[in-house]
């Protein structure tokens, strides 16, 4: 399997306090160990900088994303991500601009989303997103 992480799931992981325990993060521990492929995009990484304060923060984080594949949009994508939030309005979901880029990054790219944001959830009955959902026990 190939994982988008969304910035939800990279803030809980990356929490200087201790990160909490959840079925996404253990998802995302299960990937990283095993044979699944884990990228990230430009956004994620952007919102995970903006949220540290800490140098060596931001130097740690940089230094862990600089050998994940990042995949970037062009011009389609962001002409495809306004479609998504279109359909997702038309249909009474909220979808932000950035949300929607990242939905149409992953659909392009056939990667699962994993993210614990909700709006993801939302959205994903009414465009193509295969979002990352735990296991029934």
């Amino acid at each position: 399997m190939s994982l988008l992480v969304d910035t939800s799931v990279w803030s809980l992981a990356l929490r200087r306090d201790r990160p909490q325990s959840s079925p996404a993060i253990d998802e995302l521990v299960r990937a990283l160990g095993g044979t699944d492929i884990v990228v990230t995009t430009g956004l994620i990484l952007q919102e995970l900088l903006q949220g540290v304060v800490l140098d060596r923060a931001r130097t740690q984080i940089i230094e862990r994303f600089a050998s994940m594949p990042l995949i970037e949009p062009d011009r389609d994508d962001y002409i495809a991500a306004a479609g998504l939030r279109n359909r997702c309005r038309r249909a009474g979901v909220q979808l932000g601009t950035i949300d929607a880029l990242i939905a149409q990054l992953a659909i392009r790219h056939d990667h699962t989303l994993l993210s614990t944001d909700r709006d993801f959830a939302h959205a994903s009955p009414h465009i193509p997103l295969r979002i990352w959902r735990p296991a029934a026990d």
